[in-house]
């Protein structure tokens, strides 16, 4: 267990606890400093307190924080495509048909289980036991361009970026029919499909905000190949906002994407360009992924 010790300074008083931690240790979340106050491990003068206390000149604050929970998860040898690393971030490709983390009947064979084995014990342990280093993620049958962090501090750093829509993000695909429109902007709510639990949809009474901008690359005789940049990151957003204005992608059956005559296995999906500013250097970069065999030889075809 680590134990930090801080004592309250003039310009700290009348603050909240969890605020005035977070801003002593930036290292560390705010959700996360809350997550141990609520646990009780957060002492004031010796006696516990809540998230909500207010800071008082010369208190003396205790945090005690458990050390990590190593994963039961298997480290398992699994080639990654590797586009960049350094001691903060890992940048990988990811391939069609590997789930990102473990779940019900995904527990190896996953983004997580390669990234284990490759990093060892650098990973940020900011999402739990299940997601070590995951700030994000992309779909299952989703090829491209993910961020792995491998620190607590890359992690709040990357996590604030995403949260302020500041990482371009932007996605390749090809969906039905032809776009009548050059470039556009879907801005539609997603939430739970009221109907089908295990779809995501546009759901302005429950939903949240979401925001996709595309832009046509290339007009087919009944496909449309694109680019879609994403302004926010809800689940199976580019899917769910393509299929809303009838224009679903291509082999995405769980959307209702018509039946084709090529063989595919899910949807024609690419995350491909990230541009992000690094957490330590505070250098903006990008980062582009290949677009996948498949996808090229569809492209060739169609």
């Amino acid at each position: 267990m680590k134990t930090i010790c801080l004592e309250a300074n003039p310009q700290a008083e009348g603050l909240r606890i969890d605020k005035f931690i977070a801003v002593e240790c930036p290292d560390m979340s705010r959700s996360f400093i809350q997550k141990h106050i609520k646990d009780g491990k957060c002492f004031v003068n010796g006696k516990a307190v809540k998230s909500s206390y207010q800071i008082q000149l010369s208190d003396q604050i205790r945090l005690e924080v458990p050390d990590a929970i190593m994963p039961d998860i298997l480290a398992e040898d699994i080639p990654l495509d590797i586009i960049f690393e350094d001691e903060d971030l890992l940048i990988v490709n990811k391939p069609k048909n590997m789930v990102v983390h473990p779940a019900n009947g995904h527990y190896s064979g996953t983004l997580v289980n390669a990234i284990m084995y490759h990093c060892k014990e650098q990973l940020s342990g900011i999402n739990g036991v299940m997601r070590p280093g995951i700030v994000h993620r992309i779909d299952k049958d989703t090829t491209g361009s993910l961020i792995i962090c491998k620190n607590d501090f890359s992690h709040n750093h990357i996590a604030m970026q995403l949260k302020e829509h500041t990482i371009d993000r932007r996605y390749r695909a090809i969906v039905h029919g032809v776009l009548a429109e050059d470039e556009g902007t879907i801005d539609a709510p997603i939430g739970r499909d009221e109907k089908d639990r295990l779809k995501m949809a546009v759901n302005h009474k429950n939903g949240k905000q979401a925001v996709t901008h595309f832009k046509v690359l290339k007009r087919f005789d009944k496909y449309t190949y694109i680019e879609c940049k994403l302004e926010t990151g809800r689940t199976h957003q580019i899917r769910v906002h393509m299929a809303s204005i009838g224009h679903p992608l291509l082999g995405d059956s769980l959307y209702r994407a018509p039946s084709v005559p090529f063989k595919l296995s899910g949807q024609t999906l690419h995350a491909m360009h990230l541009g992000l500013v690094h957490p330590r250097t505070n250098e903006y970069m990008e980062f582009d992924a290949p677009l996948p065999d498949y996808f090229t030889h569809l492209l060739s075809i169609l």
